[in-house]
């Protein structure tokens, strides 16, 4: 399974939280972003946002039909997007493709526990994306790095 973390382009200041909108950098930002994933990530690949307006206003960038999940809102934990992404049972079988547009710290220590086996505190940038490949193998789930950019670096 390909797990491809996205964590929303940078945004304004302020409240509600769940309101904040990108900023004119972070729309950039997301479009940067966006046309790289249009080229190199996998088609047919599951979009999954967390309804605040940064990430869905991120996950617009792609012009692609998105789910919007309430367990990848601010303040969500890595249980909640392991649920979302039905891991580890999504491993088995064919190979699919997962995009999760969300939030620190909760993209960071999901990429700590999937490939070091214990929750940390990671940094991802904003507007980064991290891209793991997840299998099971004889029983065993792990992870592999396969990309960590910034939208700069693109």
């Amino acid at each position: 399974m390909d797990l491809l973390l996205w964590r929303h382009a940078e945004a304004e200041d302020g409240t509600p939280d769940s309101q904040r909108r990108l900023t004119p950098r972070g729309e950039k930002q997301a479009q940067r972003m966006a046309a790289w994933l249009k080229t190199h990530a996998p088609k047919d690949m599951r979009i999954v946002a967390s309804p605040a307006r940064r990430c869905q206003q991120t996950a617009q960038a792609l012009g692609l039909p998105f789910e919007t999940d309430p367990r990848q809102a601010p303040g969500s934990n890595v249980t909640d997007l392991l649920a979302a992404i039905h891991w580890p049972s999504s491993c088995g079988g064919k190979r699919n493709a997962i995009l999760i547009v969300g939030h620190q710290p909760t993209l960071g220590q999901a990429a700590a526990l999937l490939l070091s086996g214990s929750e940390a505190d990671w940094p991802i940038k904003k507007g980064a994306l991290w891209w793991l490949l997840l299998s099971t193998r004889a029983g065993r789930t792990q992870a592999e790095l396969r990309l960590a950019i910034s939208s700069e670096r693109l």
